[in-house]
């Protein structure tokens, strides 16, 4: 856990990114992102998230309501 709570403060703190926290369960870290559009997402899961250090693997989804 510790190394994801080190994770989740390095996410937190990316532009775009709301919040960021460990978590328990089938993931390490939740984090929300708000983007203008998929492609800034896109550039913000992919360019800045995957590069913290500790970070192996995204999933995204996106909500729709």
């Amino acid at each position: 856990m510790g190394r994801a709570k080190a994770a989740a403060r390095d996410i937190a703190r990316l532009p775009g990114v709301k919040l960021a926290h460990a978590v328990t369960g089938s993931y390490d870290i939740i984090a929300l992102v708000e983007a203008a559009d998929l492609e800034a997402l896109g550039t913000t899961v992919v360019s800045k998230i995957q590069g913290v250090s500790g970070v192996h693997r995204t999933t995204t989804n996106v909500v729709v309501e």
